[in-house]
């Protein structure tokens, strides 16, 4: 486990961003169509601090319509593929972590 002070060292050295600042590098993703990669340069951060913040802060997309193209189809079929997998997953971990402390507090 990690110490208090340990904790605090770490996070002393992370730096902290307002969540404006968060919103505004989420939109050069979102609406300016920039590559994660090149929002991260252009901002300043990790590449996987913007992923993290696009997937709090970026609004969901919207469903294929009834006139969507075979393109658009697949990508969306694609992306639902991707949640379907990351909600299964977490949901596995939720299961082990919910027996783990099952098993600890008896």
């Amino acid at each position: 486990m990690m110490s208090e002070s340990k904790r605090e060292e770490v996070s002393a050295r992370r730096p902290r961003y307002a969540e404006e600042f968060q919103r505004d590098a989420v939109r050069l993703v979102t609406d300016e169509k920039y590559s994660f990669k090149a929002a991260a340069k252009a901002v300043g951060v990790c590449e996987q601090t913007l992923r993290i913040w696009h997937s709090k802060l970026a609004p969901p997309p919207e469903p294929c319509g009834d006139d969507a193209s075979v393109e658009q189809l697949k990508q969306e079929v694609q992306r639902l593929r991707r949640e379907l997998r990351r909600a299964e997953m977490e949901r596995e971990i939720l299961k082990k972590a919910t027996a783990y402390f099952a098993k600890e507090s008896q």
